[in-house]
């Protein structure tokens, strides 16, 4: 009997969320703090400053919060597609910790799991990482399943469209008076500029691939609101030694020379997060807009996709898609604006580690 695409998922029996993690309460924030800065040595003094903002919000990342509405919407989303597929939650900084979601899956007899990762665009700390991890999980666990990264998503229209609305959503919360004349500014993590350089089998495709969403969501923002607004890429959350290089501009310096330059209001869009974690609820929601204040500019940031239906669906698509590419067929590879859809196997060198090499998953052998 033929199997209906559209429910397959051989050879897949379970899918795997990967996230980042955050700290659940005070006491978790310098300990997460050593997790993400492991290696490094840096010292608990200095991460009691850097984990400062973690005050602000009781001592706990939205970001936990999220992944558990995401992983429910998921599932609904499956049930209702007729998809028979399990789904878990495993980050990398803490708890639930990779290694004991893939035991626990393990456990329960699953042997080939898709993995959907919570970063959509290519870097060494969104992408290669987190194949670094899983790599050293199945490096290490006895009878370990096999473990697939499913694809970037950065241009999936799943993921841009609801973008779309939402800085359509953000204009109209500006001034009537003021709007048309607002730019946007798209705000995404900052990297190092020698990891946005390495980023992608050819270099540079961090920044190209946000200057490709940018491009796309101004381009029918525009269609279907007659207003052309200028648009540019800036940066948050910056650090690191202050002697390296990162991305630039920083959001708030750029809010500060728009000031400088009479703008009067502006609208901010996340479309480097996919949801509203400590990047965005701190960078954008409370420092960014307190500089925006102090500037006396109107300012309205954009929802990110969150639990959108059409961003849950990207996960059961990109899933569908590899099934099939596994089993041997050609399937649509949804994308939008001016890059092709990304590949399904990174080169060895792509997004290189900016320590040493390790083992990753999801290598071209």
């Amino acid at each position: 009997m033929t199997r209906d695409a559209t429910h397959d998922v051989t050879p897949y029996d379970a899918l795997l969320v990967v996230s980042f993690g955050g700290p659940e309460g005070p006491e978790d924030v310098v300990p997460f703090l050593r997790n993400v800065t492991a290696g490094r040595g840096i010292p608990d003094e200095r991460l009691v400053e850097v984990g400062a903002h973690y005050e602000l919000f009781g001592g706990r990342s939205p970001i936990n919060d999220q992944n558990r509405a995401l992983l429910a919407a998921i599932r609904r989303d499956f049930a209702a597609a007729g998809l028979d597929l399990p789904v878990y939650w495993g980050n990398r900084n803490w708890d639930p910790y990779l290694a004991d979601t893939v035991a626990e899956m393990r456990d329960a007899g699953h042997r080939r799991i898709a993995c959907f990762v919570t970063s959509a665009y290519s870097s060494y700390s969104g992408c290669r990482q987190y194949r670094e991890d899983l790599g050293g999980v199945v490096a290490t666990m006895p009878d370990a399943p096999e473990l697939d990264r499913l694809r970037a998503y950065f241009n999936h229209p799943g993921f841009v469209e609801p973008m779309i609305d939402n800085t359509i959503a953000a204009l109209e919360q500006l001034p009537a008076e003021l709007r048309a004349a607002a730019p946007i500014l798209y705000v995404t993590h900052s990297i190092p500029e020698s990891m946005a350089e390495g980023s992608g089998p050819e270099g540079g495709a961090y920044v190209a691939q946000h200057q490709s969403v940018v491009a796309e969501i101004q381009a029918v923002v525009t269609q279907r609101t007659g207003v052309e607004h200028p648009g540019e890429l800036v940066y948050c959350s910056r650090s690191g030694a202050p002697h390296i290089p990162w991305l630039e501009p920083d959001v708030n310096d750029r809010l500060r020379e728009l000031a400088a330059d009479d703008v009067k209001a502006v609208a901010v869009v996340p479309i480097g997060f996919v949801s509203d974690h400590m990047e965005v609820a701190y960078d954008l929601d409370t420092e960014a807009a307190a500089t925006a204040k102090e500037l006396g500019l109107a300012y309205a940031r954009a929802a990110t996709c969150g639990t959108d239906p059409r961003f849950v669906a990207v996960v059961r698509d990109l899933v569908l898609e590899r099934a099939a590419s596994l089993r041997g067929e050609e399937p649509a590879r949804a994308s939008v604006g001016s890059l092709p859809a990304p590949w399904d196997l990174c080169r060895p060198g792509c997004c290189p580690n900016p320590r040493a090499p390790k083992p990753a998953v999801g290598e071209i052998a």
